[in-house]
């Protein structure tokens, strides 16, 4: 366990997540010892490694034995160790509150601001974000940024190229980066250079995304990438429904740029021009950036090149959302009405986790304040001047993170001096609540969160209009126009102080708060993470013990004190709350966030393609500066009801029939551990062998609900001549990993189940499927779900027995539940899809604050 030098303790994953992310490293393992507390590599898998936390017992030249926290012993060359240097909370702290108060410029200075900046980050009441906590101090080479807007590519190859280069140099030191593709002329348009059409900008957003899967699959931090597309390009549909065909973009966040013409033109149902310059002007590639609004104002030619009704796009964005939680929207055209920097530098595009709109070649670093620390149990209310000092404290910490950081790209630098963005966020918000009683989503609470975050904001420009007074105010400071944006109008008729402050000393910097997820960092403190609520109070943590019920820590301290009792109505999970209660919390927070918010807008499994409709549009309508959902459970049901989609597996299959190779037709599944005894065992069996069965119109079958380790899996057996000749799987939500894996595994099975009379298919079929097991395991005796392909043998069986005792099929699918008694992982109430994590390989990844987040391992793609 590792001490944080206030009584706390780090253990389990929260120790792990610090080690391995955030402790500053010893880089020669060379120098391990006994009795040194390290990582171990316990999986040497390239896509799914797996470490533990352990005390290194013995050494024998480069062999080593540590004791992980479970009590094994595992033998490991020291080449696999990650040893740290620091081995304590309080020695990155040390570390950090050196590293930002270096930057001041006396003496004297120096040693006040780093007594007061470890003041705040003792016992995690400022909690750095986790480019600040890995990179400070401990390498020339990492960002100290979270969040990076790089502009939009011009428009030619060689632009499209350096954008790529500037892509990949920004993640590969740790930042997740942004990019506007409307720059980018449309599909089909002419290229005079090379004589032919132009792929379009969503083919290039494909390449974008694919170097930024192999950045993170080549190195320790992984890579995140926001693409955008603004309403009025051409190419704005296939880039809303570009991730409903696998594998065109798949290691991207997507919004849309929705402007408010276009929303006026939904609600009115008018027609919308798709729009793109005119590319034979003689200054096209001199002039043109992707800002419609300019090119317009230097009186050039805009070609319309179709034009749509509105809410036939809109209608696609919503259905695509609804479907797989993608794309985000964000309202653009008003988040630059409220900007700061309204009046000399534009927001494009948003990081990837979309808290941080961003100009060409803006960044901005993070980091949170830890609400739950902040409850004062005597006068059982929010402990307001502690928080405050904190805020002001914190506010001066984020800005020396602007000087302290090394600059890899001199724009960064150049746009970043000039107006010195900072994010100063929360987390334990929900714990927070639950201590004060408050209901999250409740109309007290929305007064709560009222003053709450308007208090915080309050203090934290007080604090920028003070270091102004005293270093200068940022480069493009103009307090007349600065005062008149949006936000700065709704601070000061509340604070009319904070316009005052601005007036006489200046503004250090340009915008102060950012809400992120805060995933990684907050797992590891222990709280509830970003602005959300909890995710569940109760799980099931699969163990050498078996499944053992678990709380959050909130949670078990009260059921120790009330066993035998039910949890009061104020600890509310995120799937407790209706998708209005968390637009209307994100909504009022907003109020107070001059930057965004990263906020998703849980919905049940049932919700509607026109609520969230309806979502989307309150949303607008209360000011949030973007909107994402997460259905629970969202999927593609098309095959199950087009028959176009049904008749896809014979299709597939005529086509290996034509094509396969002799030699091709004994086939190994390596996923399903299916081996060449399979077929030995069928005799003479071959694909090849016998006539393929044509599937005809209609089959009747039956549905199969069960819970897995990867969430429910939908299995639909159908039969032909009485015994089954195809399967359906629907696991995850389209997009995921899960969703191809499943879809994938019952084309094969189907495949197999129509080729040939090689004896009882369904019978070997089973054998080979039943019991193979994963990383988690569902249920107890008879009701354990090992894998999917474990569940569809248990389908296969049950669909057995369901056959010989029905008579006639009432319909062409009948849904026969099986639902088992325990849920890894998350708990039944809320339970949802889960992907596959590419840190731990566990079906542990799941959809939250916007972001995906292994409840694993602590990974977390936007972290």
């Amino acid at each position: 366990m590792t001490e944080n030098g206030s009584g706390n303790r780090l253990e389990g994953l929260s120790e792990k997540i610090f080690l391995d992310r955030y402790a500053m490293k010893d880089a020669d393992t060379q120098n391990t010892k006994v009795g040194d507390t390290v990582l171990v590599l316990t999986k040497d898998d390239p896509k799914f490694p797996a470490k533990e936390v352990g005390e290194v017992i013995s050494r024998d030249g480069n062999q080593v034995q540590v004791k992980v926290r479970s009590g094994d012993v595992v033998t490991s060359s020291v080449e696999k160790l990650t040893l740290t240097v620091e081995k304590t909370p309080a020695q990155m702290w040390e570390r950090l509150a050196g590293a930002m108060a270096s930057v001041e410029p006396t003496e004297e200075k120096r040693q006040e601001w780093k007594e007061k900046f470890e003041y705040i980050l003792d016992d995690w009441k400022l909690v750095p974000g986790g480019r600040i906590a890995a990179g400070a101090d401990a390498s020339d080479e990492l960002t100290l940024f979270n969040c990076y807007v790089i502009p939009s590519p011009h428009d030619s190859r060689g632009g499209i190229m350096s954008t790529l280069s500037e892509m990949t140099e920004i993640m590969a030191r740790g930042g997740g980066v942004g990019i506007n593709l409307s720059s980018l002329r449309p599909r089909r348009a002419v290229v005079k250079g090379v004589n032919g059409s132009s792929s379009g900008a969503v083919s290039w957003g494909g390449l974008f995304s694919y170097t930024t899967g192999l950045i993170e699959q080549g190195g320790s931090r992984r890579g995140a990438l926001m693409l955008m597309m603004n309403d009025w390009h051409p190419d704005v549909v296939d880039f809303i429904t570009v991730k409903q065909t696998m594998g065109q973009i798949t290691n991207a966040n997507l919004s849309v740029c929705v402007s408010n013409g276009f929303m006026k033109a939904v609600k009115e149902d008018l027609d919308w021009e798709l729009v793109y310059p005119d590319t034979t002007d003689a200054e096209y590639d001199d002039l043109w950036d992707g800002d419609l609004d300019k090119w317009k104002k230097l009186g050039k030619k805009v070609n319309v090149h179709r034009t749509v009704r509105a809410r036939d796009v809109w209608h696609t964005i919503i259905e695509s959302a609804w479907k797989s939680a993608e794309p985000g929207v964000v309202f653009m055209e008003y988040y630059n009405q409220m900007s700061n920097s309204w009046y000399f530098n534009p927001i494009i595009c948003t990081n990837p986790c979309g808290e941080q709109g961003l100009p060409a070649w803006g960044v901005c670093n993070l980091s949170a304040i830890n609400l739950s620390k902040f409850y004062d149990a005597d006068k059982q209310d929010v402990a307001w001047d502690e928080l405050g000092k904190v805020v002001r404290y914190s506010t001066r910490f984020l800005d020396n993170v602007i000087d302290k950081t090394p600059y890899h790209f001199e724009e960064n630098r150049v746009n970043q001096q000039s107006e010195r963005r900072v994010g100063l966020g929360t987390m334990g918000l929900a714990e927070l609540m639950i201590k004060l009683e408050i209901r999250y989503g409740s109309p007290e609470s929305l007064v709560f969160l009222d003053q709450l975050y308007g208090f915080m904001a309050k203090e934290a420009y007080l604090a920028s209009a003070d270091i102004a007074a005293e270093k200068g105010s940022f480069k493009q400071f103009d307090a007349e126009p600065f005062l008149q944006s949006g936000f700065m109008k709704n601070m000061t008729a509340v604070y009319p102080e904070v316009g005052a402050a601005v007036q006489k000393k200046g503004m250090r910097n340009v915008t102060v708060i950012t809400q992120a997820p805060t995933g990684s960092t907050g797992t590891m403190v222990g709280t509830s993470t970003g602005i959300e609520p909890y995710f569940a109070f109760e799980y099931y943590r699969q163990s050498r013990l078996g499944f053992d019920k678990q709380y959050v820590p909130i949670a078990q301290q009260w059921k120790d004190a009330h066993p035998n009792e039910e949890l009061p109505d104020y600890f509310v999970t995120a799937m407790d709350l209706s998708a209005e209660d968390h637009i209307r919390a994100q909504a009022v927070i907003q109020k107070w966030v001059d930057s965004s918010i990263s906020k998703t807008a849980n919905c049940p499994a049932d919700f509607t393609v026109e609520e969230t409709k309806r979502l989307y549009e309150l949303a607008f309508d209360l000011g949030c500066k973007g909107v994402t959902i997460y259905r629970d459970g969202s999927r593609d049901v098309q095959v199950l009801s087009t028959d176009k989609k049904e008749e896809k597996p014979a299709a597939a299959a005529e086509t290996i029939k034509a094509e396969a190779k002799p030699e091709e037709t004994a086939v190994v599944s390596k996923a399903a551990s299916v081996t060449v005894a399979a077929a030995s065992e069928s005799k003479s069996f071959s694909v090849l062998d016998k006539e393929y069965k044509r599937r005809p119109q209609i089959l009747r079958g039956a549905t199969y609900k069960f819970n897995t380790p990867f969430g429910m899996a939908y299995i639909t057996i159908n039969d032909m001549n009485g015994t089954p000749s195809e399967i359906f799987l629907n696991v995850g939500k389209a997009g995921s990993d899960v969703f191809a894996m499943s879809e994938a595994l019952g084309r094969v099975i189907s495949l197999f189940l129509r080729y040939g009379d090689h004896g009882n298919k369904v019978q070997l079929l089973t054998k080979h499927l039943k019991g193979i097991g994963g990383s988690g395991a569902i249920g107890f005796g008879a009701n354990r779900v090992e894998s999917i392909a474990d569940a569809v043998a248990k389908a296969l069986e049950m669909h057995g027995d369901f056959s010989d005792e029905a008579e006639t099929y009432v319909t062409a699918t009948q849904e026969v539940v099986m639902e088992t008694t325990a849920q890894y992982a998350v708990t039944r109430n809320s339970a949802t899809s889960l992907d596959l994590c590419p840190s731990c390989g566990s079906a542990s990844l799941i959809n939250t604050e916007g972001c995906k987040s292994c409840s694993n391992c602590g990974y977390s793609r936007c972290s």
